[in-house]
């Protein structure tokens, strides 16, 4: 048995693996919820990179004009039983490329601020080809305040290797920055085949020299469907690259912000997966309510089908245990490196100390943990042990599920040991 299994079954205190059913509900309760979070995947790519193993296809106008109809229509049939609008408190794009329907954002937005009232910012992925003066105007026409620049290396060697290549972006960069938007996250990648501690630090001061607010370090990942002409280095290597990224950034007087994030200090942060609870709205999508998670087709024509037919487009559900909501709260707070006891208990219903009280007691007494009155702090120790479990998790769930939603518009059921 895997070693993930058995913390599964640890925490959960149970046997159950996580069951997600092909099945769906037409209406999702939400309302009542706090920290909504908003998000919105846009699947076109002008070319796909095998590196990332989000849900993308390559841009066709036609298709990019139908799931627009689609996309507008699936907000509507999500928020059509409101009583009001409700506060949400971020609204996210991802991708795929979402500036392949820059000019479809405007109305999106105004769709969901039909039903929404946004007390936070707007945030777009963007690929560095398509920042220009007139792209980012009408960024700043649609109410965008935060970008995400998929750098991932400013070094020629490593960008060969994943399939991409320099595109001016320091200059790209600074063009951002100097247009106003409240937040500039940089997405690097760390464990690329050649790349050096010494690289890494100087893709890291490159990006914030250049106009980063924030940047975004993720690691090399070979994702089973993939198709990458090099592999990741180990994960030994990735461990000491982060160990290594950390300590740069902390003489730097750079603060940590994630397991993998790090930011000028008293800097607004970029951060679309850290939410109490979300709404997905697009093809692979996800929803994470009180008691369930919810995945939407990868398949973009039947998307369209299911929604021209007044269904929501789910793909997979889960249906929470107790424990196993508790457990997914962990899991994503401790990414942002901060527990609070509060919030935990507001949204399990149970004090964390009841549920989770050894845990907490042992992990304070190995320096995992700080406590601060209600919050505990994770150290960077704890983040190198969060990494380790984050990659074996991805290996184990997250491969497992993407491959089989890529291949199957509706399967009948996952079952994740």
């Amino acid at each position: 048995m895997r070693w993930t299994s058995l913390l599964r079954i640890y925490l959960t205190r149970s046997f159950k693996p996580f069951v997600f059913e092909g099945t769906h509900e037409n209406t999702l309760d939400f309302e009542k919820l706090d920290d909504l979070g908003l998000y919105v995947h846009i699947p076109f790519c002008r070319s796909l990179c095998s590196f990332c193993p989000y849900c993308k296809v390559v841009h066709n106008k036609p298709q990019a004009d139908a799931y627009k109809i689609a996309l507008l229509k699936e907000i509507d049939l999500v928020c059509k039983g409101m009583s009001g609008k409700k506060q949400a408190t971020s609204l996210y794009f991802g991708g795929g490329t979402p500036a392949m329907m820059l000019d479809d954002l405007k109305d999106i937005i105004a769709k969901l601020k039909q039903y929404f009232v946004l007390t936070g910012g707007i945030g777009v992925e963007l690929h560095p080809s398509d920042i220009t003066e007139g792209n980012l105007q009408k960024l700043r026409e649609a109410g965008v305040t935060m970008l995400s620049i998929g750098i991932q290396s400013f070094q020629e060697d490593c960008l060969r290797k994943i399939g991409r290549r320099n595109d001016s972006f320091v200059e790209k960069i600074r063009l951002v920055r100097s247009s106003g938007f409240d937040v500039v996250d940089v997405d690097l990648i760390f464990a690329i085949p050649g790349q050096t501690d010494e690289i890494l630090a100087n893709d890291i001061h490159t990006a914030f020299a250049s106009g980063a607010t924030q940047v975004s370090t993720y690691p090399f990942i070979d994702f089973t469907f993939a198709d990458n002409a090099y592999k990741p280095m180990s994960e030994e290597v990735k461990r000491e690259m982060l160990e290594h990224l950390t300590d740069y950034c902390h003489a730097n007087g750079i603060e940590r912000t994630s397991v993998w994030t790090f930011a000028q200090r008293q800097t607004e942060k970029y951060s679309s997966v850290t939410r109490d609870a979300f709404l997905g709205f697009g093809v692979s999508a996800t929803t994470l309510l009180k008691d369930i998670f919810k995945i939407n087709t990868f398949s973009i024509p039947e998307y369209i089908k299911r929604i021209e037919g007044d269904a929501l487009p789910t793909s997979l559900t889960l249906h929470f245990t107790k424990r196993q909501r508790a457990v997914y709260y962990l899991f994503w707070s401790a990414y942002a490196m901060r527990i609070d006891a509060d919030r935990f208990e507001e949204l399990i219903g149970t004090p964390l100390n009841r549920m989770f009280g050894l845990e907490l007691f042992l992990a304070t007494k190995l320096g995992y943990l700080k406590k601060t009155g209600r919050v505990y702090e994770l150290t960077d120790k704890a983040a190198y042990l969060y990494h380790d479990v984050e990659q074996a998790y991805t290996t184990a769930y997250i491969d497992k599920m993407w491959h089989i939603s890529r291949l199957q518009p509706f399967p009948e059921k996952i079952i994740l040991k």
